[in-house]
């Protein structure tokens, strides 16, 4: 459980935000509820160096330094890529670079990694060549040296509840991406039943990220936003939220 940037800010996102949301999820007891993940979306990623070693952009001047705040504060710093060359708002992916992300984001002291697939379906078209690539930084994040929750997003495609575990994913998205509408939610929230037998310790369903307090639903609405993604939640999905 934890907040995620997208669904509220989208690639406006920096440093000096994260580490709001990182003291208000203190002061508001979210993370003494349990809430322990601020997790930056797309739009970090600056370019590679002449190593090919990935560096974030100019809103974010030391991601080290951002991810030591982050802990301080008894939370979990997390991160965003792709398995294609670009992510989904043409940053740069992990792409023919997974051994060496996984060592940074350790560096940089990262506990979860969020891995969209957008672009690679480019460069990885068969099912087979997808699951391949969500076990290459599986086993690249195994190997760098600190625990990692991995996340596959490729929006419940080729049977991933069967395979996601076996290729190291804790937990995969059962669906495409959530909109702040009653329409959308009610649509997820009320279709996650077929995924129930996939999820168990370790690894989970993921019927993507909150809306609630974004503004597109009634009090009332959000209630039954939150209620629904909480009722699965010791056999289906950890629930991340965009809210302030």
């Amino acid at each position: 459980m934890g907040w995620n940037s997208w669904n509220k800010f989208r690639t406006q996102i920096s440093d000096a935000l994260v580490r709001e949301i990182a003291d208000a999820m203190v002061s508001s007891g979210m993370r003494d509820a349990g809430y322990l993940y601020v997790n930056i979306d797309d739009g970090w990623q600056g370019r590679r160096d002449e190593k090919g070693l990935i560096r974030a952009n100019e809103r974010f001047p030391d991601m080290k330094a951002l991810g030591v705040y982050v802990h301080s504060k008894g939370l979990k710093p997390g991160i965003y890529s792709s398995p294609g060359p670009r992510t989904c708002t043409q940053y740069e992916g992990s792409y023919g670079h997974e051994e060496q992300d996984a060592a940074t984001y350790a560096g940089w002291g990262v506990a979860y990694l969020k891995y969209d697939w957008c672009s690679a379906r480019a460069v990885h078209q068969t099912a087979e060549e997808q699951r391949a690539a969500y076990q290459k930084m599986a086993v690249a994040l195994a190997r760098a040296g600190r625990p990692i929750v991995f996340a596959i997003c490729q929006y419940g495609q080729n049977g991933v509840g069967e395979w996601g575990p076996r290729t190291g994913g804790n937990l995969w998205r059962t669906t495409g991406d959530i909109r702040d509408t009653w329409a959308s939610m009610e649509q997820i929230g009320f279709g996650q039943d077929v995924w129930t037998k996939f999820a168990g310790v370790g690894h989970w369903n993921d019927p993507d990220m909150l809306e609630v307090g974004n503004g597109g639903m009634t009090d009332t609405e959000y209630r039954t936003h939150m209620s629904l993604w909480a009722l699965p939640l010791l056999r289906c999905s950890p629930a991340t939220t965009s809210a302030r």
